[in-house]
């Protein structure tokens, strides 16, 4: 399982749009399944699912249609098709809207009913776009155990999110991107070791806490009225805090993968 992180605008879903046929790439080269995007768009639509970020349902059909008809563009026998179709709705939990039309679904019914019409034709590489967006913890975790059960039989799964504890859940490995370029590229375990280190000490900001680090020497960053030290290990950071800078409040916590990420994209809001 492949990640695919960074802030809008990035160039995340540019990448999954061209890697699934559907936009031309400007420069480079580029194959999946070893095969030219470009030359057999038809041959890799075959083995490829695809969850987009919007949503693309049709609203004429009811849920099982939708996955029904959609397993039919794959030339699925109907009896297969059916049967794929009852199989992938009681894995997302939708059942009870079997014969409900899309445009009753409430949003997560939606993004939950997408998922399993990506997984109709039993595909070799899963693009998912943000998969989990708009999905309550009990699904998003659903959605999980079924991603791992594919990545087991040796599926490749692409992905893209902005929920950082699903990619460092989910990943073997990741990059993060920015204006159309990889930052870094890494196992998640490992990107957070390289670039944060194991924990980050939290302090409320005050004139004696800034002007006690800054005298030892101590690498933070202000963040609003708090500041951050990213260290291999806190016990020492913690034993000067109090011994020599008169803290307020200290909170110890691992260091994730949301630190690599503002730390190498910033923490500036973007559209």
């Amino acid at each position: 399982m492949f990640g695919f992180l960074g802030p809008n605008g990035a160039g995340k879903t540019s990448t999954m749009k061209i890697i699934a046929c559907v936009s031309p790439r400007t420069s480079g080269t580029l194959t999946v399944f070893g095969m030219d995007p470009e030359t057999c768009p038809v041959e890799i639509k075959q083995r490829l699912g695809v969850v987009p970020q919007e949503t693309n349902l049709d609203p004429d059909f009811t849920c099982y249609g939708n996955l029904f008809t959609y397993a039919r563009y794959f030339d699925i026998p109907a009896d297969s098709a059916h049967q794929k179709a009852e199989e992938l709705l009681e894995f997302v939990q939708l059942q009870e809207k079997r014969d409900v039309t899309v445009e009753k679904l409430s949003g997560g019914m939606k993004r939950r009913l997408i998922l399993a019409r990506a997984l109709v034709n039993n595909p070799d590489l899963l693009i998912l776009d943000e998969p989990t967006i708009g999905l309550d913890p009990q699904a998003r975790h659903l959605i999980w155990e079924r991603l791992k059960m594919l990545q087991s039989q040796g599926n490749t799964i692409v992905l893209t999110t902005h929920y950082l504890d699903e990619a460092a859940r989910l990943c073997d490995r990741l990059v993060i991107m920015d204006n159309g370029k990889i930052l870094v590229e890494g196992s998640p375990a490992d990107l957070v070791k390289q670039y944060v280190g194991n924990e980050v000490v939290e302090v409320e900001k005050t004139e004696e806490v800034l002007s006690c680090l800054t005298g030892k020497n101590i690498p933070f960053e202000v963040i609003g009225d708090n500041i951050q030290i990213a260290t291999e290990s806190s016990r020492e950071v913690i034993r000067i805090l109090f011994d020599q800078c008169t803290p307020h409040n200290v909170l110890t916590r691992p260091a994730t993968l949301e630190d690599v990420f503002l730390k190498l994209t910033g923490r500036k809001l973007r559209e």
